[in-house]
């Protein structure tokens, strides 16, 4: 319903804002509402959750955050709250690392995750979100070795979840990266 709502911040509390937009104020549910300013302009992108007794929004300072709390709350057991408790406790993109190091001892610290829930987030997650740090950096090996694992019908998701590890290590040629590519893919 609304994709992203800028307004000044009139009021802050422990779990939202109330954002004036028009002369509307918008009470905003954020992760750490404590670290913006009262009078400050921002830019929250919002996810409209609806349910029998309520409408809650949701919002978030970039859309990749955005993006990360849509597909976490796909997740059995993950509702809006649990997602919101987990970003105001990290960061998405170590979350995200979590899941696709299978770091299940890391995700039953989150809050409102147990060891079950822990592994369910790996099962569904798995290959489905890719931090953007990551994608960020460029590098035309990687590239090359990309299209070739999709030659060899690798999904996407699949070649981006290890790109972060095919990263940090240098290689003298493309077929070096393409075997340590298909090491870690066969695992």
């Amino acid at each position: 319903m609304f994709a992203y709502i800028q307004g000044i911040i009139q009021f802050k509390f422990d779990e939202y804002v109330v954002l004036e937009n028009g002369g509307i104020g918008y009470q905003i549910l954020t992760p750490m509402p404590h670290r913006f300013k009262i009078g400050q302009e921002i830019t929250l992108y919002t996810y409209h959750h609806v349910r029998e007794d309520a409408q809650v929004l949701f919002g978030f300072e970039s859309l990749d955050e955005l993006n990360f709390f849509k597909t976490m709350i796909t997740v059995k057991g993950v509702g809006p709250k649990t997602g919101l408790n987990i970003l105001a406790r990290v960061p998405y993109h170590k979350v995200i690392d979590a899941i696709e190091n299978q770091d299940v001892t890391f995700l039953k610290t989150l809050p409102g995750i147990g060891p079950k829930m822990a592994s369910q987030m790996v099962l569904d997650l798995k290959g489905k979100l890719v931090s953007s740090e990551t994608l960020d950096t460029e590098d035309p090996m990687f590239d090359e070795v990309s299209e070739m694992l999709q030659g060899l019908s690798f999904k996407k998701t699949e070649i981006n979840s290890i790109k972060k590890v095919l990263l940090i290590d240098e290689y003298d040629n493309v077929n070096d990266m393409l075997k340590k590519a298909l090491q870690l893919l066969s695992r």
